[in-house]
């Protein structure tokens, strides 16, 4: 068994995608950190701090492909610094003395820190990119059931009649809000480090701002505005909007999740031929997507929370913090994939039991349009004394175990202010789904509208 269930060969794909985990992997960080190196060192030589042909040579060697992995670990194991061992590497592979020159005046988290904003924009495309899908079909979903009428339950028990395009229309809006929180955090993500030891760019001097400049140009970045060595709300704040997302899908998993148990049964997961739910029971059909949407949530808001600790810094450099970002942020983000993929999957493939839904309609004998006689009532005789008034009849008819309506037409006090006329429609599902179908035409349309002004950032380009 891995030390991470994200690295199994065997069950790997439930917790990662390969795109998300590709770009995390040790290879593919490693060539990203030479890509940024050689940058530096070419951005250093435009602005005459190192000689063009140093630049050049630097840029020949920062090639994965020429190093030795054995020696980089090693090199980490006898020195404890955790670029050190690269540096040497390249340093060994370098003709003349543009060892010399490499990592010119940066520190690690220059390298490190440039390196994350390039992956975290990049996992910030991809989850816009899903989010959208998923919303696309929640959208469709809605639209379909608009009219489909369903138990609404508060507190785990059966409420008022609502239609299942109206729940869907629910999800699909806080969707679409995550999908608005990306928008904005995208202006304070895509922002580069260069920073020196301790902030200041004291190593580049006068040259330092165009460095930066020239630098963040060649990897598609934005300069800061100072310095962020010490500070990692931007990162927090990212993650912790995973964290929202991926409760969001364990919301409405769990939701599947209940629903489909046979007792209520009213929607379940596309089963799969060949899907086995228990070795040793036979029959049983598992709400597999459901269930471990709820796994990796769980594990994403864990994750999310012991980095907010990365906020607290000591002085202008701690290492406890921006290393424990390595530790996080890469598992999170897979997983966070996987989710996104299941997610997906599951919205897109949800099975609707039209005819369950009417039979636990009915199943209330009636209970679930309480409301529309208290109202009726409370024209009469005020809204206090009405729900008294209903609220004897509807413990009587759930003791007695008959309908509701059989006991207010044999109600006196009730039959004396309202009619057989006017009762008779307020027992008819379509009289009592209040403004369901109507906020489902709402929700869409102005989701439609939205969508329209996503493009903005469908069109734009990304750090590569």
């Amino acid at each position: 068994m891995p030390v991470h269930m994200i690295d199994s060969k065997i069950f790997g794909n439930a917790w990662g995608t390969d795109e998300m985990r590709a770009m995390f992997d040790e290879i593919p960080c490693i060539k990203a950190w030479l890509k940024i190196i050689s940058s530096l060192a070419e951005a250093q030589a435009d602005v005459g701090l190192i000689p063009t042909a140093v630049a050049e040579e630097i840029k020949r060697v920062c090639d994965p492909a020429k190093l030795d992995m054995e020696s980089l670990r090693e090199g980490y194991d006898q020195s404890g610094h955790s670029m050190h061992g690269l540096i040497q590497e390249l340093k060994k592979l370098s003709r003349g003395t543009a060892g010399e020159w490499i990592y010119y005046g940066a520190t690690v988290q220059d390298i490190t820190d440039t390196w994350m904003s390039m992956i975290l924009t990049k996992v910030w495309k991809i989850v816009f990119r899903d989010l959208r899908k998923i919303e696309y079909e929640l959208l469709n979903l809605a639209q379909k059931h608009r009219d489909t009428p369903m138990l609404g339950r508060t507190h785990g028990q059966p409420g008022l009649p609502i239609t299942f395009g109206f729940k869907v229309a629910v999800w699909m809006c806080e969707v679409r809000r995550h999908i608005e929180r990306l928008k904005d955090i995208d202006k304070r993500m895509s922002e580069g480090q260069l920073a020196g030891g301790v902030g200041s760019l004291s190593a580049f001097g006068e040259k330092g701002v165009d460095l930066q400049l020239v630098f963040f140009e060649k990897l598609g970045l934005h300069p800061p505005d100072i310095a962020w060595i010490s500070v990692r709300d931007n990162q927090a704040e990212f993650i912790q909007l995973l964290s929202m997302i991926s409760a969001t899908f364990d919301k409405i998993g769990h939701e599947v999740y209940t629903l489909q148990r046979p007792e209520i049964g009213e929607v379940r997961e596309l089963f799969v031929s060949g899907t086995v739910g228990s070795i040793t029971m036979p029959h049983k059909q598992n709400p597999e997507l459901s269930e471990h949407l709820g796994t990796l949530a769980r594990m994403i808001r864990h994750n999310a929370n012991c980095l907010n600790e990365n906020l607290v810094h000591e002085h202008e450099r701690d290492g406890r913090a921006w290393k424990a970002e390595w530790g996080l942020i890469g598992p999170t983000c897979v997983m966070m994939g996987a989710l996104l993929c299941l997610s997906l999957k599951l919205c897109s493939t949800i099975q609707v039991n039209r005819k369950k839904m009417m039979a636990n309609l009915s199943s209330t004998k009636g209970q679930i349009f309480s409301e529309g006689i208290m109202l009726a009532l409370a024209r009469k005789i005020g809204k206090q004394s009405a729900h008294d008034l209903v609220y004897q009849v509807a413990m009587t008819a759930y003791q007695d175990k008959r309908s509701l309506k059989s006991c207010i037409e044999e109600n006196e006090l009730i039959m004396a202010h309202l009619s057989l006329e006017e009762i008779e429609p307020l027992f008819e599902y379509k009289n009592q789904l209040g403004l369901c179908p109507e906020f489902v035409d709402r929700t869409i349309k102005l989701n439609q509208k939205s969508r329209e002004n996503d493009n903005l950032y469908l069109e734009r380009s990304y750090p590569e």
